[in-house]
């Protein structure tokens, strides 16, 4: 047996990216090796909370911050996404175990006091980083029927605080709550020489590190005599355990109560504790990623399956449509009859037709508001294709949540680029409905999308400044994305608008009549209220589970690493939204009603209504009942939803548009017209 040449190559490199994909980490940024004793940088984020979307800047609570805190460099996802870091002053050495080290000692006013109260009572948890590791705490995890089989799951950052126990608070004060001031951290390393294939005898090349985790306590602190500040981080604590040095436990204490009735002292301290781990520095972002893997699998699939039994049934009835009505309705409208009595019973039934075929004169008119369309259908390619981009680097690995910021940077990077099928789809459809106007059509193409959702995020913006939140994205990140809509976007627009008005019209099978065919009364379940409900519902049914998973991800802060499950997802998406304007574009056109174009946009575009809706539920299922009615809390959530619907709503609507468009350009194009 000889494999022909073209399947040999094809082999060969599939098995090199095989090879490859085993042989380096993709997704990940290039790993660093620490010596023995040498400082790492454990750096500060930000405050968010699973009660409210309202998310703060680390030193915007009155932590203890070193004496010159520096803003570290971020890209433009993170600028977006209000992921700033800062330096801290925490301090630490690799392999060098250390404990009950004081950070500081900070006398707070009793409105201070009170903030840090705040931020308890909502939930807020610390985000902090080593080396691009996100701190956690880790706990165990086991389904009720293997309790067995545990797996380690985590939970991003720590608590500012929590409600003090029963058993803790003095009597009178049920509704106490004590702040985690004193934090373990547990810094896991991998030494670059521990592989089999090392030299023992090579000079040691230091060490990867590979996990980052915490765990928080609440000690009111004590100590004898007159407090010496030149002494931090070594004070001397009579609540550490010593012998003679600290050993990581503690003298018998009480959690450190915060009182915003008076205020008082707050003493900071840490423990730096290193572990030796056999986990290597490619698998080490495992553990945060697995969780979804381990637990939402059967429900992912179980979503896919629900979305695959939709499919198959629009499938079918697209199906039945094209292969039974349609071929029979050919077979007569052109005459092929075999015989005499089918040709008599032909012509009795063309005489009683009152089907798709009788607007063939209309079918092609132009609609209202013919440049608006063009605008949306240029738009909505751009969109499309930005969407097939960034979910095929995100399923590659590209986008692995190691590259902070990646994703978003890489959503704004593939829309800006994709200008050039943007424009050239809105040309050609400008030129098909004889739009006169053609720069007023390009430029709008450009503007009209971009700018409705600029304006949005500009107020959203002022929003987030005013409530002081981290997501308030600085005055020079506006401008870069200015700078990439006028510098990058807008040319590319006019160029493919450019290169589509240079082609010839989009040829279409009939002529239109002059005179306008008058539309028959339509029955109820054929007006466009009703077409738009079921446009969108079906659609929506296919992927309700998966944006589940998606919202649930970003309310509660945890990583969404499952692109393949998105991308299949997304793909039964595009087929169902293609199918359900198909179906319901024949049935208005057999009830002679031909107003086919922004109706098949409006009934695919639909879902993003059942998608507002459900994120609106989700909000007000997940959120503290202080933010449900909170101005700006729900100002900020709804307007991020509001951009993120009208997204979809054109994305889907240009689905539907051009598979109605191919549907409509096939079945006229195969019928003979006297």
């Amino acid at each position: 047996f000889k494999m022909p040449r073209g399947h040999t190559f094809a082999v060969a490199v599939w098995l090199i990216v095989l090879h490859t994909g085993q042989a380096f980490y993709l997704p990940g940024v290039a790993p660093r090796a620490f010596k023995d004793g040498e400082a790492v940088n454990m750096k500060v984020q930000t405050l968010v909370s699973t009660e409210t979307p309202l998310q703060f800047d680390y030193y915007q609570l009155p932590f203890c911050a070193p004496d010159h805190v520096v803003d570290l460099p971020e890209n433009l996802g993170e600028a977006l996404a209000g992921e700033k870091a800062h330096t801290s002053a925490y301090l630490a050495n690799m392999k060098v175990n250390e404990y009950c080290k004081t950070l500081c000692r900070k006398k707070y006013s009793p409105q201070q006091m009170e903030e840090f109260q705040d931020f308890t009572i909502l939930d807020y948890r610390v985000n902090m980083r080593l080396d691009n590791l996100p701190i956690a705490e880790m706990n165990l995890f086991a389904y009720e029927d293997k309790p067995q089989d545990t797996v380690q799951i985590y939970n991003l950052g720590y608590p500012v605080g929590s409600k003090v126990s029963e058993k803790d608070a003095a009597e009178g004060s049920a509704d106490s709550y004590q702040i985690n001031n004193h934090l373990r951290f547990k810094i896991l390393y991998h030494p670059v020489d521990s592989d089999e294939n090392s030299d023992p005898t090579a000079p040691n090349r230091g060490n990867y590190i590979v996990g980052y985790q915490v765990v928080p306590f609440s000690i009111q602190h004590t100590f004898k005599g007159k407090w010496n500040e030149s002494a931090i981080p070594y004070n001397v604590l009579t609540t550490c355990a010593r012998a003679p040095k600290p050993t990581g436990f503690f003298e018998a204490h009480e959690p450190m109560i915060l009182d915003p009735k008076d205020g008082g002292d707050i003493i900071f301290t840490y423990d730096i504790e290193w572990e030796r781990s056999d986990v290597k520095w490619a698998s080490r972002w495992d553990v945060y990623l697995q969780l979804s893997q381990v637990m939402d699998d059967k429900i992912h699939w179980f979503s896919i399956v629900n979305s695959l039994v939709i499919l198959i049934f629009l499938s079918g009835i697209v199906a039945l449509i094209m292969t039974r009505i349609l071929r029979k309705d050919f077979a007569r409208y052109n005459e092929v009859a075999a015989s005499e009595e089918e040709r008599a019973e032909a012509a009795k039934e063309m005489r009683e037709e009152t089907g798709w075929k009788l607007v063939y004169g209309d079918v092609f008119r132009s609609p209202p508001f013919p440049h608006l369309l063009s605008v949306y259908a240029g738009t909505g390619a751009q969109l499309l294709v930005m969407t097939l981009f960034t979910l095929l680097f995100a399923t590659l690995g590209f986008l692995s949540p190691a590259n902070r910021g990646a994703l978003l940077s890489s959503i704004l990077l593939f829309y800006v680029i994709m200008g050039v099928p943007a424009g050239y789809i809105a040309a050609r459809f400008c030129k098909l409905l004889r739009e006169p106007n053609h720069f007023n059509t390009t430029i709008l193409t450009g503007t009209l999308f971009p700018g409705v959702c600029f304006v949005m995020f500009f107020v959203l913006n002022l929003i987030a400044w005013i409530r002081q939140s981290s997501t308030a994205v600085p005055f020079g990140t506006l401008v870069i994305l200015m700078l990439l809509w006028f510098g990058v976007s807008l040319p590319l627009i006019f160029l493919g608008a450019y290169l589509g008005f240079r082609k010839d019209p989009i040829s279409i099978p009939v002529k239109t009549n002059p005179i306008p065919r008058q539309i028959p009364p339509q029955v109820w379940y054929l007006q466009l209220p009703v077409a738009i409900v079921i446009g969108g519902l079906l659609p929506f049914g296919a992927v309700f589970v998966e944006m589940f998973f998606i919202l649930s991800s970003i309310w509660q802060h945890r990583f969404y690493y499952m692109f393949g499950f998105l991308a299949l997802v997304f793909f039964i998406l595009v087929l169902t939204c293609a199918e359900i304007a198909i179906v319901l574009c024949y049935l208005h056109l057999c009830a002679e009603d031909y107003r086919w174009w922004w109706r098949s946009f409006l009934t695919s575009g639909s879902i993003s209504i059942y998608m507002f809706l459900y994120a609106s539920y989700h909000y007000f299922a997940r959120a503290h009942p202080s933010a449900h009615f909170d101005i700006l809390s729900c100002s900020l959530y709804f307007g991020y939803v509001l951009i993120l619907c009208y997204a979809i709503f054109v994305l889907a609507g240009f689905v539907g548009f051009m598979s109605c468009f191919a549907f409509i350009h096939k079945i006229y194009g195969s019928i003979k017209i006297d």
